[in-house]
């Protein structure tokens, strides 16, 4: 598996003290310091207008251009840097997605700034430019192979409200997010599946607090598995953020680093079954950097046949404390595909 990475990505910041720091990526470098493997490291370029504005309005993306100081939402600040370094981030994921369906070749990007906050015209949540929007959509575009569908799995603790609004009308993107009930942003109602010719193409699965390695099994099972199955995409992206691990200082969801590996490991399975073994992973969040850099470093050991210790096993939720849940939006999807 090989591991998108820019330097420069460790000189975002958004201000002292903020959880979206370049200790972040520190931490998962250090971690694959220690092992006795060296994934394959690949630098990025930077995407390019043309990619950008695929995803995002022209008038946004001079905004990021040339905004200078200060904050563009109440959460995410902008420095004189922000925009050539979200360009890196945005050039990682590209390179993780071209290089996961042209080779068959499975990636991880751990860019930074993040991505699946921000909309076609606004950023949010850390994110300016959504990084596995602007790589799937590229994917669709090529003129030469294009992706004929998209699977985006996202299993961030928080909704990826700028992916699901962005494909929310497409039928040509299917996204599925596990995320937190009631925490930032808000969204990720289970009652919205799409909309237009996306209708059916989106399922939100909004946990409460405590679910964790059962209620992910059991939510794999009955949804995520047969429904990817039978939507049978060209590639699949992961939005993967390590914030709904038990030790994350943000949220209280109970995955474990053992849940996290088995759900890489369901999700690599998979795309191999249905794609080709065409998968790429996006960092997005994750912010107790000790799992953060376990997770990440488990993933890339597992892959290439290495073992790999984990440290943050605790298996809190053992008696599927989501699957109320996952029964409501199984009734909710139940019409649109073959679920049992």
């Amino acid at each position: 598996m090989s591991l998108i990475y820019h330097e420069r990505y460790l000189d975002h910041i958004q201000q002292w003290g903020h959880p979206e720091s370049p200790e972040r990526l520190k931490a998962i470098l250090n971690k694959i310091d220690t092992v006795d493997f060296t994934p394959e490291i690949i630098t990025p370029e930077p995407a390019k207008d043309k990619d950008l504005q695929k995803v995002h309005t022209k008038q946004y993306i001079d905004l990021v251009r040339n905004f200078g100081e200060g904050y563009l939402d109440p959460d995410t600040y902008h420095h004189e840097e922000t925009y050539e370094i979200a360009c890196l981030a945005a050039g990682g994921g590209l390179l993780a997605a071209n290089l996961a369906f042209d080779e068959k070749r499975p990636t991880f990007v751990v860019p930074r700034p993040p991505g699946h906050h921000s909309t076609t015209s606004a950023s949010g949540g850390f994110c300016y430019f959504n990084n596995i929007a602007i790589a799937a959509q590229a994917l669709l575009s090529r003129k030469k192979t294009p992706a004929e569908r998209i699977a985006i799995v996202d299993i961030d603790v928080h909704h990826g409200n700028g992916t699901h609004d962005i494909f929310f009308d497409r039928k040509d993107v299917l996204y599925i997010s596990t995320h937190q009930w009631g925490i930032y942003p808000g969204t990720g109602h289970e009652e919205l599946t799409g909309d237009k010719e996306g209708k059916g193409f989106t399922v939100n699965i909004p946990f409460y607090s405590g679910a964790g390695d059962s209620s992910f099994d059991l939510t794999y099972q009955q949804l995520i598995e047969p429904i990817i199955q039978q939507y049978k995409p060209s590639i699949i992206l992961v939005s993967i953020g390590t914030d709904a691990h038990y030790q994350d200082p943000l949220a209280s969801l109970a995955l474990s680093s053992d849940g996290y590996l088995s759900t890489a490991k369901k999700l690599i399975k998979l795309s191999k079954n249905v794609c080709q073994s065409k998968v790429a992973f996006f960092l997005e969040g994750g912010y107790d950097v000790e799992v953060l850099g376990e997770i990440v470093t488990a993933i890339l050991a597992i892959f290439d046949g290495h073992d790999y210790d984990l440290e943050f096993t605790d298996n809190i939720d053992q008696d599927y404390a989501g699957e109320k849940v996952v029964n409501k939006c199984l009734e909710i999807q139940k019409p649109i595909w073959d679920l049992g």
